[in-house]
């Protein structure tokens, strides 16, 4: 028998943000810096399954000294947008992928599974809520982050899978990336750390990835480098990803190579997006492993004309210099690839363009 559907009851916040002070903060909301009146919430324990859901007030969540989470590192999270269209619908992008991926991320550390649809009705009935704070069409790539996460809540000091489990929606308006434009981005290449190795959890959504990449990032930074690449952690010879974003490399034969999943790899839905858009733009596509070398040699020659990222929060962000310590490879050539790509994904999100993949999902 499958389990019911999770139902969500709605508290309503008594403190809400008054009207004028929430329009103020969506006039320059920056990224993760302010949240919504409400969050989801729900419970899962090994005999009653997913249950207690509800809509309730944004505000600290109790939990014992002995959390697991506190102390194992048993959870994980995602990240989608809400994105406000010119009718005044609000949609989200593919959150059906993102709901696919948490039941991976969710295997790998040994959490309970979240039925897709389940993931779903708990972000419509938050944006449904909270939907004055998604901003107006019109403002730019505005729109309402959205962070669903899931953790170890059982107070139990022992080296096993939780048995409770706390789950979680909360969200934050978000401004435009790039407040300035969209410039390219200088990377540090990490030759000290890895980010994930072989039967590890790099293909997961967990926190202890994002963990392992602020010692490199901290590198980075001192080399005025705004993102690190990580190699694979076998050979140190194999490009990987980047600390929250997956790369991509366009070369002058028209072909689009993205890192294959190695299993160290985090699958992004931007990144599976322009795997199939690319098609559509005229481009191959291919997924394969890339060395380091190939990076470098392939800008130095002009076999490598563009090199770009991506993720849900930035989209696509074309890629500057590569540095490490001891050198650097020029910024390459061009970004119109890029730079395209970039504006087709935005204008499906938007509703600016016909949905033939049927990516976009309703939310109010």
């Amino acid at each position: 028998m499958s389990p019911s559907p999770l139902t969500f009851e709605v508290e309503q916040s008594t403190t809400p943000k008054a009207d004028a002070e929430r329009e103020q903060i969506l006039a320059n909301p920056g990224f993760g810096k302010t949240f919504t009146d409400h969050m989801v919430l729900a419970t899962w324990m090994p005999d009653q399954g997913w249950h207690d859901g509800r809509v309730t007030a944004y505000g600290p969540i109790q939990l014992m000294p002995s959390a697991a989470v506190l102390h194992y590192a048993q959870e994980i999270f995602e990240g989608l947008k809400a994105y406000r269209h010119e009718d005044g619908s609000i949609w989200s992008f593919r959150p059906e992928a993102n709901a696919q991926r948490m039941i991976r991320s969710a295997h790998r550390l040994a959490l309970p599974e979240l039925p897709e649809d389940d993931f779903i009705e708990s972000i419509r009935q938050l944006v449904t809520v909270d939907q004055a704070w998604v901003p107006p069409a019109g403002t730019g790539e505005t729109s309402l982050y959205l962070r669903p996460f899931m953790f170890a809540s059982e107070a139990f000091l022992g080296v096993r899978e939780a048995h409770e489990v706390t789950y979680s929606v909360i969200a934050s308006p978000a401004g435009a990336y790039f407040a300035g434009g969209v410039k390219p981005v200088n990377l540090w290449l990490a030759t000290e750390f890895a980010r994930a190795g072989d039967g590890g959890t790099g293909a997961a959504k967990c926190g202890g990835n994002y963990a392992s990449s602020l010692a490199a990032q901290q590198q980075g930074a001192a080399h005025d480098c705004q993102q690190v690449v990580f190699l694979d952690s076998s050979t140190h010879t194999y490009i990987e990803e980047l600390g929250g974003m997956n790369l991509f490399f366009v070369y002058k034969d028209g072909r689009v190579v993205t890192p294959a999943l190695t299993g160290s790899i985090l699958e992004g839905v931007t990144r599976s997006s322009i795997l199939e858009l690319s098609k559509e733009m005229g481009l191959a596509p291919e997924e394969r492993r890339i060395e380091i070398a190939e990076w470098k040699d392939g800008v130095a020659s002009g076999e490598i004309t563009e090199v770009f990222a991506c993720g849900t929060a930035a989209v696509v962000t074309p890629v500057g210099e590569l540095r490490w310590d001891g050198g650097s490879t020029p910024a390459p050539a061009s970004t119109e690839t890029t730079m395209a790509i970039r504006e087709r994904l935005l204008d499906v999100q938007y509703g600016r363009v016909a949905d033939t993949h049927g990516w976009m999902t309703r939310l109010v």
